[in-house]
């Protein structure tokens, strides 16, 4: 490889890495693997000889393609690795600027609402949500890896069609179903100002231990799942009732008198970190409907807070 060679190719993967881990990770849910796949997909174009490289007119599309078809794969794996798994699976939860604007679809949405406008905001960060990642898990790797190509990179149907191997047409009803369960999350949809408000109480009456303020800030319903990934300890099923989540979160603040709860920013909007000695050793995200709390996701697995300690100082909050 010659020096102009090196240079294209070092410029390539400066401009293309970032897009392709931000694609990868929406498909595969935590950041470790989303690298996996876009190293994968630059060692085969590392491979590739200095003709087939000629050919190839669209480098970014091209990679685009094999990161994908990768991704597919590893997803096509990921229920025998899921089954042995310890205890509930998580996304990995991620600061708010880990991939902001990485989606042309969101970009698109934002730009013609006017980037002021929060609910606008909120689309941009959906795409990247923990609330989101959740109803992908249910959708097979092929569906998936379409919603993401399409509904948030703006891929044509045909073109996503070739990536997984699925007719224009099989993958249509999938997408539209997930946009719809991804909309059936929230019957009233707030704004950034009032998740933040919600969070901002649920956290007080966390940390002053006041079963009463927080049992008001949770839906009758909520859920709760926490995910340890068998490093720490998590509750192994998810708790159901605003009674037994808030008695949950309180018992386990309890038994850990030097953690605090510190605001951090992410896709979902404002959440909770769990601070131990200073250093994150969790992450609570929330999904608010209207004024109430409807899930909870804790996020303690180590190797899923990895982008805390590189964004350590990411403490902002609407």
């Amino acid at each position: 490889m010659d020096s102009k060679e090196y240079e294209d190719d070092a410029a390539l993967v400066n401009t293309e890495r970032r897009r392709l881990v931000a694609l990868a990770y929406r498909m595969l849910g935590t950041v470790g693997e989303a690298e996996d796949a876009v190293q994968e997909a630059f060692l085969r174009w590392y491979r590739l000889d200095e003709a087939e490289r000629a050919d190839i007119a669209n480098p970014a599309g091209w990679l685009t393609r094999v990161t994908s078809r990768i991704c597919l794969d590893m997803l096509g794996t990921a229920r025998a690795r899921r089954e042995r798994y310890v205890g509930q699976w998580l996304p990995e939860p991620v600061p708010s600027a880990a991939f902001a604007g990485t989606g042309s679809a969101d970009i698109a949405a934002v730009t013609s609402a006017g980037l002021d406008d929060p609910l606008a905001r909120v689309t941009l960060d959906d795409s990247v949500s923990t609330a989101l990642l959740i109803v992908l898990e249910a959708m097979t790797p092929a569906e998936r890896v379409a919603f993401i190509l399409h509904d948030v990179f703006a891929y044509p149907f045909d073109d996503v069609a070739d990536i997984v191997g699925r007719s224009p047409t099989a993958l249509r009803q999938p997408a539209s179903s997930a946009r719809r369960r991804i909309r059936s999350q929230r019957t009233h949809p707030v704004d950034l100002t009032e998740h933040a408000r919600v969070v901002q109480a649920f956290g007080n009456a966390c940390q002053t231990g006041d079963l009463t303020a927080l049992m008001t800030v949770l839906d009758p319903r909520v859920s709760l799942r926490s995910d340890g990934g068998g490093a720490v300890r998590a509750a192994p099923n998810p708790i159901e009732g605003a009674s037994k989540v808030a008695r949950f979160l309180l018992g386990v603040l309890a038994e850990q008198s030097t953690v605090r709860l510190e605001p951090r920013t992410t896709p979902d909007g404002l959440a909770l970190g769990w601070i131990r000695d200073g250093e994150v050793t969790g992450v609570v995200n929330v999904l608010v409907d209207g004024d109430l709390i409807t899930r909870v996701w804790v996020q303690w697995n180590p190797a899923k807070l990895t982008c805390w300690t590189r964004h350590g100082t990411q403490t902002s909050h609407p």
